[in-house]
């Protein structure tokens, strides 16, 4: 290889020089032939200077003035008789033309080119106009060169005298300075007759003057035949013509505007004797660099040939040592004792070393075989027990490779699928998986740490069940890409209490109609909806007696009657709730006054002759009915709900009719002047400390022991009444001063907390939805636990279950904003939404407060019962503590303690008081605030 790699280089070398060397005589050639071509222009530039000066002297001879005036021909034609010979043989003129100044021809001298009168023409108009002299090269069936200047007399133009010569000096004298065989070659003209062998067929023109005629003309010939004459002047043609190196360059001459022929210098160089010295200049270099190579090959030899001899040695020895001969490689190979080791030496003592330590990591591998054997027995046993591991557990387990496809499903899947194993592999878990809707987490790739979703199977009898997925990457493996493990649980039957839990929040337990949280929530969408609607609120006359003359659960029947007559009736019109007690309501979409008025006319009879009989008693389902029209009535539920039973309680007054359609003008004025009246109270008690706050204990089951409060608002009415919040929180809610107020409650009650903090004692403040959106909220926690001094471990800050669920991701940010200040966090009202259980492990709140509405009735609803007990395992599986708000009777507390609920808080365990008998401490700042 080192030979051939030193060959290759001087190949190379060689090729550089013969390279170079020719590059540079090319551009000396370049250079030579620029020089030529300025030269013929300067030689034709000359002879035009020349030619002009003669037709100037001729112009000026003293008998052409007279005689061109005198309009004689003969006269004219004697002018220049005794110049014509002179100028013809010294001087080489071939024609003299005279024109007077209307351009007509009057005399000539000599013979004339062909063709040329419409060119000759032009140029005498243009001296005339002009009056200056004019120059022209018309190359035809030959090059001339023309001259043409005015003749004057007596300063005036009286005609024009015009000279011409071929360009035979000029190609004699391109020939003596260039030292080349020269050649005028005219295209574009026709074949001549007298000379048809000059014709090049090829470039479409004759040769009418060259040197050496016999050899130049085959050379042309030749080149005609291997190039064009366009491709000649851009670069000379190298011919090897012969037996000599010819150089054909080609010069282009400027022609007048007819341009129906063009002539050319074609000039032949002899650069033999050059091409012969760069090519013997190559020899010297080849010869050079091979006579270096051999000495080199020599010398490579003579060094290398007693070390090649060794590494042969070395190369037999090491297949033996790879086969376990390591006495037999030992003996081959002699101890190198050198005081200078060169680096074969200390190759044949690696080898050495090298067959000592393979002998000993034999005998360590045969140990270790043997305890690695014992391993394997080991790791046999280890998958044999996740084997069966994974085909005993009673969870789906199935991984997937990283394009989706299972490659492994355990038994357990395939007994609840009811299908076999190759019906599986290979194919794509979403398609044996159908993919929900509502998922619990982000499932979306293999490069997520875990990922949670819920999926549909449908096993082979079309029974459906539900699979909640947990997947986690495997790690990468060496052969493939990316896969992961997914583990299922099914939780088709919690899916079914889920959608059983859905219905009970939406439907009241009695008469299950619609209760009044999905009533508003339709009216809310149905009002967005931008149409026009109707809301009929009814409430029964005397039901109180019903209750108190035949029972309760007379009164229920006469509900549920009530309730089947107006689904029946008026189920198909639009959506029918029971808000609560014996109020009843119905929504109609797109209804106008009068059909609203119509559908009333029609409900009242029917209850009249809805009624049962009970205990000697004769009870009718009697009612009086209000109507409200939206938009007409209100923008929001809220207000549409308000003005129907403003509407609802006219039609009781009215005592005759019993039903009553709100006006607009009356509704509006009413609730204008309720609002402005409400309106200043809030302003006012928020500037004048106008509140009152009280606390409420909440207890824990147990043990009884008070730990910690909660905070109830009221606010100061004349003559020292307290006004509940349900008069001034809705309006404070419509106006936006419900953010003022939560933060007023928040200043006095960190004011208050201070006080108690070192008992362990913790204050709960309720805070509105719109305080979720304050973006100063965090901002003045910080301020006010710094300017109180109060603890924020103790402080617990409540949101309803409405409120976070309506913008989860804003609750979600401000709670944990608030537990980053050290505060802890409650969801109040919870159950109300049962769709969003899967939210609560999202949020970051400490308690649950179970709504009151399924406490109270905890006793005798066991639908209730079901979902408190469902509300209190799932508060335990998030790690979350739960509160039973509403506990107003001994019985609920051990019952509330079976489901594991730690605390209570009702008017049985405690009823809310002034914080200041609670914390009298806080009387002072109370006031001072």
């Amino acid at each position: 290889m080192s030979s051939l790699l030193l060959l290759a280089l001087v190949v190379l070398f060689t090729w550089l020089g013969h390279a170079n060397l020719t590059r540079q005589f090319e551009e000396s050639r370049q250079e030579h032939n620029a020089r030529q071509a300025r030269e013929i222009q300067l030689a034709l530039q000359r002879s035009e200077d020349s030619l002009q000066q003669l037709a100037a002297l001729t112009a000026a001879s003293p008998d052409l003035g007279p005689a061109l005036e005198t309009g004689n021909a003969e006269v004219l034609f004697r002018s220049l008789y005794s110049q014509w010979p002179t100028l013809q043989l010294e001087a080489g003129i071939d024609e003299i033309l005279v024109f007077d100044t209307e351009g007509s021809l009057l005399a000539e001298w000599g013979q004339g080119q062909a063709d040329n009168e419409r060119p000759i023409q032009a140029w005498v108009k243009q001296v005339m106009t002009t009056e200056f002299p004019l120059s022209a090269l018309r190359c035809a069936t030959d090059c001339r060169q023309y001259a043409a200047v005015p003749i004057l007399v007596a300063g005036e133009s009286v005609g024009i005298v015009m000279l011409s010569r071929s360009l035979a000096d000029v190609t004699r004298e391109v020939q003596q300075v260039s030292g080349s065989d020269v050649a005028l070659l005219i295209t574009g003209s026709p074949e001549p007759q007298t000379m048809p062998e000059r014709h090049l067929e090829n470039w479409n023109g004759s040769l009418i003057a060259m040197t050496r005629q016999e050899a130049y003309l085959r050379l042309l010939e030749t080149a005609a035949e291997q190039t064009s004459l366009n491709e000649l002047l851009r670069s000379p043609l190298h011919l090897h013509h012969q037996g000599d190196d010819i150089e054909l360059s080609a010069v282009h001459m400027a022609s007048d505007e007819d341009r129906r022929s063009s002539g050319y210098f074609l000039l032949a160089s002899n650069i033999s004797s050059q091409m012969q010295a760069i090519n013997q200049d190559t020899r010297t270099l080849l010869v050079a660099g091979i006579t270096g190579w051999i000495a080199a090959e020599l010398l490579l030899l003579a060094i290398l040939l007693r070390p090649m001899a060794r590494l042969r040695r070395l190369a037999g020895v090491l297949p033996v040592l790879a086969h376990g001969g390591f006495d037999q490689a030992r003996s081959a190979i002699p101890t190198p004792h050198r005081r200078f080791p060169d680096e074969i030496d200390v190759l044949e003592g690696t080898t050495l070393d090298l067959s000592n330590q393979l002998e000993t990591l034999e005998r360590e591998v045969g140990a270790r075989g043997a305890q690695l054997a014992e391993r394997v027995a080991e790791l046999a046993r280890e998958r044999d027990f996740v084997s069966s591991l994974l085909d005993t557990a009673r969870v789906f387990i199935i991984i997937q490779d990283e394009h989706g496809r299972i490659t492994l499903v355990n038994d357990y899947a395939l007994t609840v699928m009811e299908t076999q194993e190759d019906k599986l592999l290979g194919r794509l878990f979403d398609d044996v998986f159908a993919t929900r809707d509502n998922t619990l987490g982000d499932a979306a790739g293999l490069d997520d740490n875990a990922a949670q979703e819920e999926r549909c199977l449908r096993t082979a009898e079309g029974r459906q069940r539900t699979i909640a997925w947990f997947h986690a990457p495997l790690p990468t493996r060496l052969e493939g890409g990316a896969s992961r493990i997914s583990v299922g649980l099914d939780i088709t039957e919690r899916k079914v209490a889920e959608a059983r839990l859905t219905w009970l929040a939406e439907r009241d337990p009695l008469t299950e109609l619609y209760n009044r949280r999905y009533f508003h929530e339709a009216l809310a969408l149905a009002m967005q909806r931008g149409r026009s609607g109707a809301v009929l609120l009814l409430d029964l006359d005397q039901f109180k007696d019903v209750n108190e003359l035949s029972g309760h659960h007379t009164g229920d029947r006469l509900l549920r009657m009530v309730a089947d007559t107006l689904f029946q009736e008026f189920g198909h019109r639009g959506v029918i709730a029971r808000l609560g007690g014996d109020e009843f309501s119905l929504l109609l979409e797109g209804a106008d006054d009068k059909q609203a008025m119509c559908v009333a006319k029609q409900i009242l009879p029917l209850l009249e002759n809805t009624g049962l009989d009970a205990g000697g008693q004769r009870h009718r389902a009697a009612a009086s009915l209000g109507i409200a029209l939206y938009p007409d009535h209100g923008n929001n539920a809220a207000d549409m709900m308000a003005s129907a039973d403003l509407a609802m309680y006219k039609a009781k007054e009215g005592g005759i009719q019993r039903w009553h359609l709100l006006s607009t003008v009356e509704t509006a004025k009413d609730e204008l002047q309720e609002r402005v009246y409400w309106v200043e109270r809030i302003r006012q008690a928020i500037e004048e400390d106008g509140f009152e706050l009280m606390v409420q204990p909440i207890v824990r089951l147990n043990d009884r022991n008070v730990r910690h409060y909660e905070i109830l608002l009221r606010m100061r009415g004349p003559k020292g009444s307290l006004i509940a919040p349900l008069h001034f929180i809705p309006v404070a809610e419509r106006s936006g001063q419900i953010v003022q107020i939560d933060r007023w409650v928040l200043r006095h009650s960190l004011q208050a907390l201070k006080h108690v903090q070192d008992k362990g004692i913790s204050l709960a403040v309720n805070l509105s939805g719109q305080t979720l959106h304050d973006d100063g909220l965090k901002q003045f926690l910080v301020e006010e636990l710094a300017t109180s001094g109060a603890d924020p471990n103790y402080l617990i800050l409540e949101i309803t279950e409405t409120a976070a669920v309506t913008d989860f991701s804003k609750a979600r940010g401000v709670l944990q904003s608030i537990r980053d200040l050290g505060c802890r966090t409650a969801l109040d009202d919870f159950g109300v939404g049962f769709s969003s259980f899967h939210y609560l492990g999202e949020l970051p709140v400490d308690f649950i407060k179970i709504d009151g509405a399924f406490i109270r009735s905890l006793l005798t609803n066991p639908d209730s019962r079901v979902i408190v007990q469902a509300i209190a395992d799932i508060a335990a599986g998030f790690s979350k503590q739960a509160i039973a708000e509403f506990v107003d009777q001994e019985a609920l507390v051990p019952l509330l303690e079976s489901y594991g609920i730690t605390y209570g808080q009702g008017y049985h365990l405690g009823r809310p008081v002034l914080l200041t008998e609670v914390i009298p401490e806080a009387l002072g700042s109370t006031n001072r605030a």
